[in-house]
């Protein structure tokens, strides 16, 4: 017997990449006691419809798993084989993921220990740059009789394992599975079922402490990995170590992808103010610079705030600072780097009588604006310069637009709708939620703008029309 318990080796078609959101369209399992073997395959009718590319890759058509049996009816039958077995698999969190989740809606439990022939063949193998199923059949030489089945593939798991064993030695495979088997550190006050069951898709998760308090929201392209890796360096980074030590519950949502977990994620940190989330939390004091000119032709800086004007419809706009003392921050800088007058920019204080030379113009870091020997625009054109970086960018489009995010196996959409930089709210793939009084926000505007300049994979931009009703569901 190769390992210290029964085996039950698992490989499952499926209508799509997603643990939550697909189904399970085939499964076949190698259930392995010592030199006794059951292999146990069937087809299951996933409830919906198999993407083309999907019957192209597996042969498995929508007309061939019309008549099969749900897995509702197939669930009690397999959990009892399953039970008390090590589960294995290649891309185990894929395959034992969509189990949980068709076990979870059947109202039964399951859980396992999992080992991932992936990982198993890095560690056996790190000569080797691919350790994917096909190149494992290629360089093992696995006989398979059909790839992209589940009982094919199944075996070729069974295979690998077989020849690994026999190349380098039962101890050699056996000492590696007990390294992969050990489990990462959970902080204590968790629930490991609970850290077992974050899905490896997108989203945003939730670290809560005592009494439910609110610690740190973060988001990830995939939810367990990221989720784990807090805690796998738990001891590396002060915060991290901290967070571990308080954290008592985790809950997550799961999102489309990359875009609309970003997006969720500044929302939910205003909302919650979590208290190791420093950075886009809700700012009382966002500000920006605008220029008034006076009598003279001078330009002067003037510090304007999100909370008196609509930074979205505000044109001439220079930089979004969270705090006056940010914004006065960068008008000195300014004032250092192109030898502006201080005063002029408001920096010095209003103790400066007009005409008088300011302290920068005595210390020769002012070229006298101030005092009469420098011409306003001269002054102007350096000053519009040095703020030409900060400029906020104008609304590029003439209405509101939503940047559409699309799963390319399920072909499930989400739209997220902005207008004038704020972010109006999403509609589609189960949800539709919209704000009625949106406000300008920093972070809003930082990930569109970066967004305008480099798309996300999976997203595209649509203009909405002009009588295009929000509230209305996205159409199909």
């Amino acid at each position: 017997m190769l390992f210290e318990k029964p085996l039950a080796i698992v490989d499952l078609e499926t209508t799509g990449g997603h643990v939550t959101r697909d189904r399970i369209t085939e499964v076949g399992v190698i259930l392995i006691d010592g030199d006794r073997v059951e292999r146990i395959e069937t087809l299951v009718n996933p409830q919906q419809p198999i993407p083309a590319f999907i019957e192209q890759m597996t042969g498995i058509r929508n007309e061939m798993v019309a008549g099969a049996p749900r897995f509702e009816t197939l669930a009690e039958g397999l959990l009892e084989k399953l039970q008390g077995r090590l589960f294995v698999a290649h891309n185990a969190r894929f395959d034992y993921g969509f189990l949980k989740n068709e076990f979870k809606r059947a109202g039964l439990r399951f859980q396992a220990e999992v080992l991932c022939t992936v990982k198993l063949s890095r560690r056996l193998y790190p000569q080797h740059y691919k350790h994917n199923l096909d190149s494992l059949i290629a360089r093992h030489g696995l006989v398979l009789a059909d790839r992209h089945r589940a009982m094919a593939d199944a075996e070729a798991v069974w295979q690998f394992l077989q020849s690994a064993a026999g190349e380098l030695g039962e101890t050699t495979v056996l000492e590696a599975a007990r390294h992969l088997l050990a489990r990462p550190s959970v902080p204590p006050g968790l629930d490991q079922e609970v850290v077992d069951s974050l899905p490896d898709v997108p989203g945003v998760y939730f670290f809560y402490g005592e009494n439910d308090l609110p610690l740190y929201v973060g988001k990830s392209v995939n939810l367990r990995s990221r989720v784990m890796s807090h805690f796998s360096g738990d001891h590396a980074h002060n915060k991290e170590m901290r967070i571990a030590q308080q954290v008592r519950r985790i809950d997550w949502r799961e999102t489309l992808g990359e875009f609309g977990a970003i997006l969720l994620e500044a929302q939910l940190i205003k909302s919650m103010q979590p208290i190791h989330n420093v950075r886009g939390r809700m700012s009382k004091d966002l500000c920006s610079i605008c220029l008034d000119t006076d009598e003279g032709g001078l330009m002067r800086p003037r510090i304007v705030y999100a909370r008196d004007v609509d930074f979205g419809r505000t044109a001439d706009l220079y930089g979004l600072f969270r705090s006056q003392r940010e914004a006065k921050k960068a008008l000195t800088d300014m004032a250092q780097a192109h030898e502006l007058c201080q005063a002029t920019l408001g920096i010095e204080g209003s103790s400066v009588r007009k005409g008088t030379p300011c302290f920068g113009f005595q210390v020769r870091k002012c070229k006298g604006v101030c005092a009469g020997r420098e011409a306003p625009m001269q002054h102007n054109m350096r000053l519009m310069t040095a703020l030409a970086r900060l400029r906020v960018k104008s609304w590029p489009f003439p209405g509101p637009v939503a940047v559409v995010e699309t799963d390319e196996v399920s072909g499930a959409t989400v739209e997220h709708v902005f207008d004038r930089w704020c972010y109006l709210g999403s509609r589609g793939h189960d949800s539709e939620a919209f704000d009625t009084d949106p406000s300008f926000d920093l972070e809003t505007y930082r990930l569109l703008a970066a967004y305008l300049k480099k798309p996300m994979a999976g997203t595209s931009l649509r203009l909405l029309e002009a009588d295009e009703p929000l509230f209305a569901p996205a159409s199909a």
